[in-house]
């Protein structure tokens, strides 16, 4: 499955953002779908997980403010962020985990 990322947008601190990828092409159903980041002049980190089976995982410095979801019907995943702080600026990948196929990301700024 190969996917578009959208919703990255310039907020403050404290603000929430819910970031959409849609999926196209494959079986999204069987697809499990990483959430990466990428800050200026850092290189890509994991953020979060939703299986195919809708288990769900996060890195610790987002656990409790953000929630990955998915709906199969919509082949999207997003990625609602909430209390949003400047360290979570960053570019907003998702990522096929069985493909490996990235989507173009998408811009999320933070201001304090």
């Amino acid at each position: 499955v190969e996917f578009v990322e959208s919703g990255g947008a310039v907020v403050q601190s404290g603000e929430s953002l819910r970031l959409t990828c849609v999926g196209h092409g494959g079986l999204f159903s069987l697809a499990t779908v990483d959430w990466y980041r990428q800050a200026p002049g850092k290189e890509r980190d994991w953020v979060a997980r939703v299986t195919w089976f809708n288990t769900t995982g996060y890195d610790d410095s987002v656990k409790g403010r953000f929630t990955v979801s998915r709906d199969n019907a919509k082949t999207t995943v997003y990625l609602q962020m909430d209390n949003l702080v400047p360290e979570d600026t960053g570019v907003y990948f998702c990522k096929d985990t069985d493909t490996q196929a990235w989507g173009q990301g998408t811009q999320v700024t933070v201001s304090a």
